[in-house]
């Protein structure tokens, strides 16, 4: 999708606003890292969501949540942050359907006992209508999220890498956990295949969570 196409004074109140982004972050990570990483992680995540964004309101929003996602991973990485829970990183191409599906289930059913991340090799603009309905009407609300562009830095985080049909787009780290489900794509798919979709990716994480001891919350 091509950038968001701004008049000049539209562009410098988005950067504006991008650029209050990175001092509230540079408040949060103080002492981690220094104004001129995160600001280079700011500007990294804006050039990758402004083109996704279809509405300018949410881009600043987005680039601060991306943004801070990705410099905790980096920190958990680099040893900078103690982790207190598992990570789990989902991908698949688009970051539309399966990878939300599996996070939102993670979190929901690990009762936040897992910390979940998602991420794809090639975002879509937004989350699969059908995922968002399905995953309602099990008390899960997908309205904040958006699909993310995969960063090196949630691989190297994560405990637990699990693809879903993109392939070698992740990067392979020594000493982690890579599982690949082979789950059909939502996209495109009618409401009952979508459910039935959920509940296969359900089962997986039921079984997943046991692997790494959390039980099930409900």
């Amino acid at each position: 999708m091509a950038a968001l196409s701004l008049t000049p004074a539209e562009e410098g109140e988005l950067r504006l606003r991008i650029r209050r982004e990175s001092e509230s972050l540079a408040r949060e990570f103080a002492g981690i890292f220094s104004v001129e990483t995160i600001e280079r992680y700011v500007n990294e995540s804006f050039d990758a969501i402004r083109g996704r964004a279809r509405l300018l309101d949410f881009v600043p929003v987005f680039v601060h949540r991306y943004t801070r996602e990705r410099l905790r991973a980096l920190a958990q990485a680099e040893g900078l942050v103690a982790k207190d829970r598992p990570e789990v990183l989902y991908v698949c191409v688009h970051n539309a359907g399966r990878s939300q599906i599996a996070a939102a289930l993670t979190a929901q059913l690990s009762g936040g006992a897992v910390a979940v991340r998602s991420a794809g090799s090639d975002p879509a603009d937004e989350i699969n209508p059908a995922v968002v309905a399905v995953l309602a009407e099990r008390g899960i609300d997908l309205s904040q999220e958006f699909p993310k562009p995969l960063a090196d830095e949630l691989v190297r985080a994560a405990d637990v890498v699990i693809t879903m049909g993109c392939g070698d787009a992740c990067p392979i780290y020594p000493g982690k956990r890579y599982l690949d489900w082979d789950v059909p794509d939502p996209a495109g798919q009618p409401r009952d295949v979508v459910e039935g979709i959920v509940a296969d990716i359900e089962g997986r994480v039921r079984t997943l969570l046991a692997e790494l001891g959390v039980p099930a919350v409900r």
